[in-house]
């Protein structure tokens, strides 16, 4: 199944505007996925010094550099192309702020299941040049969580970046059980029978063999996981 979604446009922190796929009014959470946001931050804009707790989050620049300081003292800026995941765990606090050009990017938070709510924080940072690329016929596969990727995560999921030129196709086997998203950052792309512009996504559910085309020149991400089948309960900025 396939389910079109629209973005819902917020203010979060100090100044800095997102654009959130989910939770919204529209949809709720999709396990193993608790939250999607596109942001994008200009100084003095920032995400001010704040708590979290119960879930991995996985950030992806794309465009500009973004500053992450923490309470382990971890104080890493990361550029286009590359990641940065924390596991809140028992708790974490931290601070993002852009560079001088600002930052665009996305951020995907993920479910950590009961056993696991409690385990010690955790941060890692990727390069760019870490991440393997998959040439595609008419474009491109940019693995951010997956096989040849250095990101490590808690809950088995894969999650990509792909570019498309005007007319190519893209198919992916997604893992029975799995479940996940698809969200444009550029173009148009057709997801199944699903018509998906820029700022639009789709939720993914009971889906084996996923077929993407584009009709102009398209960039959208991909992510799918192992639902964990526990209920997810967002509070502030824990998940319970």
């Amino acid at each position: 199944m396939i389910v079109p979604l629209r973005t819902q446009e917020l203010q979060e922190g100090a100044g800095a505007t997102v654009r959130r796929l989910f939770p919204t009014v529209y949809h709720q959470h999709h396990d193993p996925f608790v939250l999607l946001d596109e942001f994008t931050v200009t100084p003095p804009a920032h995400f001010p010094e704040h708590p979290h707790r119960g879930f991995e989050a996985v950030t992806y620049i794309l465009a500009g550099g973004f500053r992450h300081r923490d309470s382990l003292g971890n104080d890493v800026t990361v550029y286009e192309h590359s990641l940065q995941r924390f596991t809140a765990g028992r708790g974490i606090v931290h601070a993002e702020y852009p560079v001088e050009q600002g930052a665009h990017g996305l951020q995907l938070w993920i479910m950590l299941p009961r056993a696991l709510k409690d385990i010690l924080p955790d941060y890692q940072a990727v390069r760019a040049e870490e991440l393997p690329t998959e040439i595609l016929r008419g474009g491109q596969r940019r693995i951010l969580i997956g096989q040849g990727s250095p990101l490590h995560l808690h809950t088995p999921v894969e999650y990509s970046d792909i570019e498309l030129s005007a007319g190519a196709r893209y198919e992916y086997a997604i893992p029975q059980g799995w479940q996940g998203f698809v969200y444009v950052l550029q173009g148009t792309v057709r997801i199944g029978p699903e018509r998906l512009q820029r700022g639009e996504g789709a939720l993914l559910s009971n889906e084996l063999l996923l077929y993407c085309f584009a009709p102009e020149p398209a960039r959208f991400v991909l992510a799918v996981g192992k639902p964990w089948h526990e209920s997810i309960r967002l509070l502030g900025s824990a998940v319970l």
